[in-house]
């Protein structure tokens, strides 16, 4: 998916030359009918961002008079906390067309980028020097060439030495012998005794077709069996698609930053820090499911992005052909047509409710987020009543698009357990539960009837899940790393297992880089501060994203549960953390020392979390080290 035709719009431009970071946030708010860039009180008007103040003085009539005849009062002064600002590098941003406001332009790419781009004075500083071509090449690419450098990056770092462990770790006990089972006979079975023992041997996986109670969806199961297809019934095999889905993540949240922010850079550095964010890592070398959860839940994101501005690129072009102004009957009548990126939202909240239940959460907040997103749209564009008019001619095809979609998909990834026999113990479990049993509701085909009683059984072990665990922990605790689970530890002694000392350690411990995540809950308060009082709606997606993977699990503190579930959310994290380094490096018409200390400061953030991440990297791959190293790693009690 490329996606750049936002930069397409009418009023499309270079910001690549400029160097922008990020362009000004512009708001969802309602325009006048000739926009001005400052309302009579010297306030903030409806065309700048939130809360920023107005920039320059235009005039609804001829320059220097008004339309009647009478003179123009001067602007009023800027007030003192302004002019306070501007001494600090603070410019105001220039006023914002309605096309712009409602697609702010690409910070790069083909449709952007001048065929020729002068070349970088910082590089002809320090004396380098490319050809023209190729420079400009890579500056018309940068938006792809960016991430996919940084996903090379992410890759290498996750397929390195994948095999290792060479052990069947944590839960993949039941995930790898699931995946093998769909694969061979389209549902799970149960294993005999010494499963795992005879697999890590190399001998043949000792299949049987007893089927087996189960209590997640099949569809992160066929993905693990993807790789086994693939490589063999062994760590690496069994682990290689979730490798494959971690470092494409890291490619989408690069792509997808860019986006959010309109910043190539930025882009990059979302990517970089989800690549060394030791959960995200983990659970990238492990055959478990909640690294395919997270995977969909960020293509479904990814998907709503590209549609929002795509439905907005129609709408400005639209406005355009009207004369460039909000038109509040068209606002109110206009169909905003197809919309196949919405619907690629919900087949991806279909796969992820097919792989684990919590997409449920996440279908509800996105198919919000996605109705919110409209009613802006139609504000932007002049209705008078935006809720309303959404609600009558939008919210039906978003419900149909997220839920109906989602519902579609999910019964669909259950095809291996329908095709599967119903005599009893010849199928998957429960198929034959509907076989010759009274129904009030003989429409309904048995097999559906079935499935419904299976997953009402699969309801209730979720909501009675409480046995106590060692690493459980309670979602209060996640954000700053409270308990982390540890999926593999070996006490090897001296000459075993390559130490060298009297003894040694090799843990494989499923916790984030723990300055990453510190600085996370900084930059929530950013975002929650930007969305509040700025209204800013990129901070508002982020929260959304957040709120879906995590808040939910409040619900189910007397339950078991592990910080691995976090990983869900963890490309949001790093999204906040993202646009609080923009914010830090400050916005493009400040001062050059401005820009100069927010980078050096922005890149200092950055490098210590790099840092944090290969401090903590042999924790995270089972790398055998001294005792006395690892204990200089357990910062706290509860990570032991």
């Amino acid at each position: 998916m490329n996606g750049d035709t936002a930069a397409q719009t009418p009023t499309g431009t270079d910001h690549t030359a400029r160097g922008d970071v990020g362009v000004p946030v512009l708001t969802d708010q309602p325009s006048p009918a000739l926009p001005g860039p400052r309302d009579p009180d010297g306030t903030a008007g409806p065309d700048d961002p939130p809360g920023e103040p107005g920039g320059g003085s235009g005039s609804g009539g001829d320059e220097g008079g008004r339309s009647d005849g009478g003179s123009i009062p001067p602007p009023p002064p800027r007030p003192a906390w302004l002019r306070g600002l501007a001494r600090f590098g603070y410019a105001p941003p220039p006023t914002a067309t309605l096309a712009e406001r409602l697609v702010p332009p690409m910070p790069d790419g083909p449709g952007v980028t001048p065929k020729r781009v002068p070349p970088s004075p910082l590089l002809l500083r320090v004396g380098l020097s490319l050809p023209e071509p190729l420079w400009s090449w890579l500056v018309r690419w940068a938006g792809w060439l960016g991430p996919l450098a940084v996903a090379l990056f992410a890759g290498a770092l996750r397929f390195s030495d994948l095999g290792t462990p060479n052990a069947v770790v944590f839960d993949e006990t039941y995930y790898a012998k699931d995946a093998y089972a769909l694969w061979h006979g389209g549902y799970e079975i149960s294993w005999p005794d010494g499963a795992n023992e005879k697999i890590m041997a190399g001998e043949p996986a000792p299949y049987r077709p007893n089927p087996s109670y189960v209590v997640h969806p099949p569809v992160g199961k066929w993905i693990i069996g993807a790789g086994i297809q693939l490589f063999g019934m062994n760590p690496f095999g069994w682990r290689f698609a979730v490798a494959l889905l971690g470092t494409l993540s890291v490619l989408m949240v690069a792509r997808i930053a860019r986006r959010l922010f309109r910043s190539t850079l930025l882009g990059c550095v979302a990517g970089l820090l989800l690549a060394v964010d030791g959960l995200h890592f983990v659970m990238s070398r492990s055959a478990l499911l909640d690294l395919v959860v997270m995977f969909w839940i960020l293509a479904a994101f990814g998907c709503l992005l590209l549609d929002r501005d795509h439905t907005r690129a129609r709408i400005a072009a639209r406005l355009e052909a009207r004369g460039g102004l909000p038109d509040p009957e068209f606002a109110r009548r206009m169909n905003l047509g197809w919309r196949p990126y919405r619907i690629a939202a919900g087949v991806c909240i279909g796969l992820t409710c097919a792989t684990k239940w919590s997409g449920l959460y996440v279908a509800a907040a996105f198919g919000l987020l996605t109705v919110l997103w409209d009613v802006g749209s139609r504000r932007l564009a002049g209705a008078e009543r935006p809720y309303l008019w959404t609600l009558a001619r939008d919210a039906v095809p978003a419900f149909v698009s997220i839920v109906v979609t989602s519902v579609v998909v999910y019964i669909t990834s259950w095809w291996g357990w329908f095709a599967s026999s119903n005599v009893s113990n010849q199928g998957g479990y429960g198929r034959d539960w509907a076989v010759g049993r009274s129904t009030d509701y003989p429409w309904i085909p048995e097999g559906l009837r079935s499935l419904w009683h299976y997953h009402s059984t699969v309801y209730d072990f979720h909501t009675h899940l409480s046995d106590p665990h060692t690493y459980e922990s309670n979602p209060w605790s996640w954000l700053v790393l409270g308990r982390p689970v540890s999926f593999f530890y070996e006490s090897p002694k001296l000459g075993t297992a390559g130490c060298e000392v009297n003894e040694c350690a090799r843990e494989v411990l499923g916790i984030g880089t723990p300055l990453l995540w510190w600085t996370g809950v900084i930059a929530l308060v950013y975002c929650l501060w930007r969305w509040a009082a700025r209204r800013d709606w990129r901070a508002g997606a982020v929260l959304c994203g957040l709120a879906a993977g995590y808040l939910p699990w409040f619900a189910y503190q007397e339950r078991t549960i592990f910080l691995f579930y976090a990983v869900c959310f963890v490309p949001f994290l790093v999204l906040a953390v993202t646009m609080l380094v923009g914010a830090i490096i400050g916005p493009p018409g400040a001062s050059r020392d401005r820009r100069i200390i927010g980078a050096a400061a922005g890149g200092l953030v950055v490098l210590l979390i790099m840092w944090n991440f290969l401090f903590f990297h042999p924790l995270y791959t089972g790398e055998t080290i001294p005792m006395e190293d690892w204990r200089r790693r357990m910062w706290f009690n509860t990570w032991i």
